[in-house]
């Protein structure tokens, strides 16, 4: 388990808290369609952190061929159709370049900096020259607007109970999933970034945000190379 990361609830709990059988019944959002809008089709995609496929499988229904990276061997056994590889996103380098490369679910803000700045040299050293990097932050409220509720149409219920600092930046978060049948929690450090922090995180790993994909800014299109168009 990593410093700061805890989870609970039935099945396996990977080493950032994230328990396997919740994600494997998370449904399938629009994030597969802000990312089909914003390459070309067909594209080779790397998706870093893809878990147990759910935005993988909806990639391949689309018809791009993905390569799925996680650290969760046990995440991984839920792929389907598509190459995959274990390993922590920060040690990775396949020797390969990429149309796409895909860093979602808020892993640009974790909690230590050190570890950001491997993910996004991931980034860089695979994706193709005139390619794009997909990142998705979190939104503007997160830390702000807790403790919060949302109750999901297919039926379960999720809770971030706390957000609270624990040094050098970075917050300790507290999330509830509830189910009718099951309830699992996680744990884990994450570091709020604004608008600024984040453009200038991009810069020191030799990115620009090209563009922000949605109107809360949660998606963003990086591609190599220095301070360029940074959308609205």
């Amino acid at each position: 388990m990593r410093e700061g990361y805890e989870g609970t609830g039935p099945g396996a709990i990977t080493p950032d808290g994230c328990a396997v059988e919740f994600y494997s019944r998370l449904p399938v959002g629009d994030e597969p369609d802000v990312i089909a809008a914003a390459v070309p089709a067909g594209a080779r995609i790397l998706e870093l952190g893809s878990g147990v496929g759910r935005m993988t499988h909806a990639l391949l229904e689309r018809g791009f061929e993905v390569t799925a990276v996680d650290e969760s061997a046990e995440m991984l056994e839920r792929v389907r159709g598509a190459r995959t590889i274990c390993s922590p996103i920060e040690d990775l380098d396949l020797g390969e370049k990429f149309d796409v490369v895909l860093l979602a679910s808020f892993l640009v803000h974790a909690g230590d900096a050190e570890v950001r700045r491997g993910l996004l040299r991931t980034c860089v050293r695979h994706v193709a020259e005139g390619g794009s990097v997909l990142i998705q932050r979190e939104g503007e409220d997160y830390h702000t607007n807790v403790p919060r509720e949302r109750v999901d149409p297919s039926g379960f219920t999720v809770r971030i109970t706390s957000s609270e600092p624990v040094g050098d930046g970075a917050n300790s978060v507290r999330a509830e999933y509830e189910f009718p049948d099951a309830v699992w929690t996680q744990t884990f450090r994450t570091r709020p970034l604004n608008k600024k922090q984040f453009e200038e995180a991009l810069e020191e790993a030799g990115l620009r945000a090209a563009q922000y994909l949605t109107e809360d800014r949660i998606w963003v299109r990086a591609v190599p190379g220095g301070p360029g168009e940074r959308g609205a």
